[in-house]
């Protein structure tokens, strides 16, 4: 990790009434992606973005379930001294995602508002600010803030670098883990917040959230990963929102009793829990609503399979409340 640059800064705290609320500005006559940057990391990359040790930074916040599903496969990857890794305040105004002293200054470029890297790459900068973002040293620009491939390109591009913890993202089992995704994604990576909206769309994508717990359900209990034998992409992306569920969108209960009511998947949940990667990239404070009750993530899984031990003792947890953050990021 390079030392902090003598510019770095911290920007000044969350401002609403001078900045405004963030919004994603969108066009109708704008093709444009809202995740406007999708270099990839490859040998044979046309633009250059090869694999080497220390090239590449992560920008990433605690809050955000996409930039966990990154920093994850980052430690399963054994990427953990390949790639550096820095988190954004949990909190924003109309200026974006920015470095505060919660979590201190940009380690790469001293930049005070996280707007300043896309500026920095696209002159005029107007899409979305967004994490997870990775960042070429290299090149002093945004290789890519599309969070599914980005989180590919560490599964699978830099094994002469780093000897792999798990292989997430194994050819064999790659169609079945896209397969996954577009199920599950709309489903219940984003279904569970697009319950919340009104009428007649909240309840559809209440049902179809349930309905796909159910099904998850009844598969995990003879199974103890989603794809293959061992654990994958398709289980992490599940996880991520699995972990945010019940002191996030069903905090109230609203949805359903809790992930509880399906026996298996919540087991399977803590199951994933019980691994290092999963545990020590998640911050309870950064994404829990005020005053909500946390499961007991530390309960025994008692999984197909299962020879993971329990977790670590509970003090180790960050338990603290906190406000929630939606999506997109």
């Amino acid at each position: 990790m390079p030392r902090l640059s003598r510019f770095s800064r911290l920007a000044s705290p969350v401002d609403t009434a001078t900045y405004g609320e963030y919004r994603i500005a969108t066009r109708a006559d704008d093709p444009r992606p809202r995740y406007r940057f999708t270099g990839r990391i490859t040998e044979e990359s046309p633009a250059g973005f090869t694999p080497r040790v220390g090239r590449y930074h992560l920008y990433a916040g605690w809050f955000c379930p996409w930039s966990q599903r990154v920093t994850i496969t980052r430690a399963l990857a054994g990427l953990t001294d390949v790639l550096s890794v820095s988190y954004v305040d949990n909190h924003r105004d109309g200026r974006g995602w920015a470095f505060r002293e919660q979590h201190g200054p940009d380690p790469v470029n001293g930049f005070a508002l996280l707007r300043q890297a896309y500026e920095a790459t696209e002159e005029g900068f107007d899409g979305h600010v967004s994490v997870p973002m990775l960042w070429d040293r290299a090149t002093a620009g945004v290789v890519s803030n599309d969070f599914r491939t980005i989180g590919i390109d560490l599964a699978t591009a830099f094994r002469r670098h780093a000897t792999p913890i798990v292989e997430t993202y194994p050819e064999e089992y790659r169609d079945e883990i896209e397969e996954y995704d577009a199920w599950l994604g709309p489903a219940v990576n984003h279904g569970a917040q697009a319950v919340a909206r009104p009428g007649t769309e909240g309840a559809a994508a209440r049902a179809t959230l349930l309905d796909a717990f159910a099904t998850l359900d009844a598969r995990l209990a003879t199974r103890r990963y989603l794809v293959g034998p061992h654990l994958t992409e398709a289980d992490i992306r599940l996880w991520v929102t699995l972990v945010r569920f019940d002191v996030g969108p069903n905090s109230r209960r609203t949805i359903c009793p809790g992930l509880a009511a399906y026996p298996h998947l919540w087991a399977y949940a803590r199951d994933l829990y019980t691994l290092p990667a999963f545990r020590r990239t998640t911050d309870f404070s950064s994404f829990t609503v005020a005053d909500a009750v946390l499961p007991d993530w530390h309960a025994p899984a008692d999984r197909p399979g299962q020879a993971a031990p329990a977790g670590p003792p509970r003090g180790r947890d960050r338990r603290r409340s906190g406000p929630a953050s939606g999506i997109p990021v």
